[in-house]
């Protein structure tokens, strides 16, 4: 995976430790946290021993605008195992970047890196069924529609009554 990835408006760049307070505005937006956990804020400490070190792993990136160096959110494309057959495509951005398109680009991004320069042969992505904004752009993105499914989580989200549903992209029917 290359250290940073250019889009047009996006630079994708790995994360470090100095995007904690990045990471922590993020997380206590209660829209963006509003399918992840049913809008919870975390804790600054567990988002740094928990989520930081999780997104200073393989396949996470830091999203900023290139126009203005504006910290934007995240993306990944994080194996499902030691290899890149099979990863899982995923972002968070702020409120302030939604409707503008920047989920599509940085993850059209990511599929393309994945297919062309990693060896990904599968990009898979899940998200609840009511989160029709990220159903909206895998589809954009080429994904499919794989299944619903139903889990028991932790916490009761609003609308996790209909369950969660998961998407796919072969690099065979992926069309750049």
């Amino acid at each position: 995976m290359n250290d940073v990835l250019d889009t047009p408006r996006l630079r994708l760049r790995p994360f470090t430790e100095q995007d904690l307070d990045e990471v922590v505005a993020l997380d206590d937006d209660p829209d963006v946290m509003r399918y992840i956990n049913g809008g919870r804020p975390a804790s600054r400490d567990e988002i740094r021993t928990v989520s930081l070190p999780r997104l200073l792993g393989r396949g996470f990136r830091a999203a900023e605008s290139r126009a203005t160096g504006e910290w934007l959110g995240w993306f990944c494309l994080a194996p499902l195992s030691d290899g890149w057959d099979t990863v899982e495509l995923g972002y968070r951005l702020h409120r302030r970047a939604w409707g503008r398109g920047y989920a599509t680009e940085g993850a059209r991004a990511l599929i393309a890196e994945g297919f062309t320069a990693l060896g990904v042969r599968r990009v898979t992505a899940q998200t609840m069924t009511v989160n029709a904004a990220s159903r909206r752009v895998l589809v954009k993105c080429g994904l499919t529609f794989v299944r619903t499914f139903f889990e028991e989580w932790p916490e009761v989200i609003e609308g996790s009554e209909e369950g969660d549903v998961e998407y796919a992209l072969t690099r065979e029917q992926w069309a750049p």
